[in-house]
């Protein structure tokens, strides 16, 4: 090979080299600017905040209408609200549940403090740690949390001692069985009730059980009021269970034509037993609400929006009479 057709060859490869290079080069460019592009993609697809919602019970009807609401608020707002809690009411759980939020760094909680001593300093925690809290259902007062959301729980029980006094003309021997005796909102319910029945001399309160917010509790319980104490004519459950276990007993021992029971939520079951006049009347609460109004309250604590200390859900006293007056969304189907 001559020394110019050897330039020629190197020349051309050269070329060729070149032009590999070049195209290789704007393939990676490519393919960079993809990727770039799918991240963003994804990234824009990802919710602006992420809430956690710490309930008292999963398993309980009206926990999961607390979750409901919040799904609901999670759908038409750009959040991503990560529902958890004990499967049975366990406020050590509970607590675990919300310092493993704190750790995660989300961007707010949603907590029901049920025990205003033991969860006041983890809610202080979180707020420390720069993460808003609400609570929701039971407030924690002294706390540093933002907002409260949900039932007035005094004024739930005297609505209770209201309608049992209309209803038997202000003559009852009562027994009270309420969920728990360390719960802050079973606790102001039992408050308000009491206040409310004590003003009227033919109100007699002469028992008071706790059923650990079980449905077999609240059952057993009533039993033990119904048999160490005849003359009872009422009996009044704080809880969404409590209602249902009374009835079961009070049927059992077929005392339900002399029994007048008051009983909390509108859960299916009980709505059932009220239009069958096994239960009288129930203080429902609106969970579905509660849910969906505490994710709303927590993006305008995030936002700067104004916002109220304090916000009380609506809670109503149904007989048999106003029935239509509960929502789809106050109750589960089953």
């Amino acid at each position: 090979m001559t020394r110019k057709s050897l330039i020629y060859v190197v020349l051309i490869a050269a070329s060729i080299g070149a032009l590999f290079f070049f195209f290789y080069s704007s393939f990676k460019v490519q393919k960079i600017e993809w990727q770039i592009n799918e991240y963003s993609s994804e990234a824009a697809n990802e919710p602006k905040s992420h809430f956690v919602l710490i309930g008292e019970e999963m398993d309980n009807d009206y926990w999961q209408l607390v979750g409901q609401g919040a799904k609901k608020a999670e759908a038409v707002n750009d959040v991503y609200v990560e529902y958890k809690g004990p499967r049975r009411a366990n406020p050590d759980e509970q607590l675990k549940l919300l310092d493993m939020a704190i750790k995660s760094k989300v961007d707010g909680i949603i907590v029901q403090a049920i025990n205003d001593e033991k969860f006041r300093p983890m809610i202080n925690k979180a707020v420390a740690e720069g993460i808003p809290v609400v609570t929701i259902d039971t407030d924690s007062p002294q706390s540093q949390r933002s907002t409260y959301i949900g039932t007035d729980n005094y004024l739930a029980g005297q609505m209770a001692g209201q309608a049992l006094i209309e209803d038997t003309n202000g003559h009852a021997k009562i027994g009270i069985i309420t969920g728990s005796f360390s719960s802050a909102h079973h606790q102001l319910r039992v408050e308000g009730f009491l206040d409310t029945v004590e003003t009227v001399a033919g109100m007699e309160v002469v028992a008071i059980e706790e059923s650990n917010i079980t449905r077999v509790g609240a059952e057993e319980k009533a039993y033990r009021i119904l048999t160490n104490h005849e003359e009872v004519t009422a009996l009044f459950g704080t809880s969404a269970l409590d209602g249902i276990g009374i009835a079961a007993t009070v049927q059992s021992l077929n005392k339900q034509d002399d029994m007048y029971v008051v009983a909390f939520d509108a859960l299916s079951e009980t709505l059932q037993l009220l239009e069958t006049g096994k239960i009288q009347t129930i203080i429902a609460q609106t969970p579905f609400e509660m849910g969906y109004q505490s994710v709303e309250r927590m993006l305008d604590i995030l936002e700067g929006n104004s916002f109220q200390s304090v916000y009380h859900t609506d809670t109503k006293a149904i007989r048999k009479e106003n029935i239509a007056e509960i929502k789809v969304t106050d109750h589960v189907e089953n």
